[in-house]
């Protein structure tokens, strides 16, 4: 595709939809002065070419692109690929001349099209190392999967002894009753005082008779 070509392919990728040849030739001449019957010629040129699809409208074409640019870019890329004598050595090179985000935008496509489980999986052991890259460490090999032990089965757990059963409590012995108080000897009934004699009255004398005042005298 020439840089015509490209020009006008830029445009149809661009407004997605059918254009006709004077609505290109008007954003054409904004960036350079160009004829009408220039721009219908790289337009049939493109048809023939297989890059777009024609439809009559009236007197003139309305033309849309078969394919994305996405696409387009793929089949250059392919149809340059297809010119070496090493397609690996080929893609080592172009992948190398890529910046870091292309080579990631390169690594993501791979995993769309691979799916996730395929995308992880280690690179072949022919396969180049990628611009800057340290070269792996050659991988150990594989061990046999060693066959699990078989698993020893658990001793038979002891039974539990059976539990004494308490020895009956013994009664306390019932205390000696305490012997009776020894009764305290009665006392002695008090003796009862004898009562002392009522004073005798002394006797009355005798009024003296005659004769005592005589024989006194």
């Amino acid at each position: 595709m020439g840089e015509l070509e490209d020009a006008v392919m830029t445009r149809v990728w661009k407004w997605n939809r059918p254009v006709t040849v004077r609505e290109v030739l008007e954003d054409l001449k904004l960036e350079r002065s160009i004829a009408y019957t220039t721009v219908m010629t790289v337009m049939d040129n493109l048809h023939q070419k297989g890059w777009v699809r024609r439809e009559s409208e009236g007197r003139a074409y309305r033309y849309e692109a078969v394919s994305t640019r996405d696409a387009y870019a793929a089949s250059l890329m392919n149809e340059d690929w297809g010119r070496s004598d090493n397609r690996a050595a080929a893609l080592v090179a172009f992948f190398r001349m890529m910046s870091a985000d292309q080579q990631e935008a390169l690594r993501d496509a791979v995993r769309m099209v691979q799916g996730p489980e395929t995308a992880n999986e280690p690179p072949p052991a022919n396969a180049a190392p990628s611009a800057g890259a340290a070269p792996a460490a050659a991988a150990p090999a594989e061990e046999a999967p060693a066959e699990p032990a078989s698993t020893a089965e658990p001793a038979p757990t002891a039974e539990p002894a059976p539990t004494a059963e308490p020895a009956p409590t013994a009664e306390p012995a019932s205390s000696p009753e305490p012997a009776p108080a020894a009764e305290a000897p009665a006392e002695p009934e008090a003796t009862a005082e004898p009562e002392p004699p009522a004073p005798t009255a002394p006797a009355p004398r005798p009024a003296p008779g005659p004769a005592d005042d005589e024989g006194e005298r």
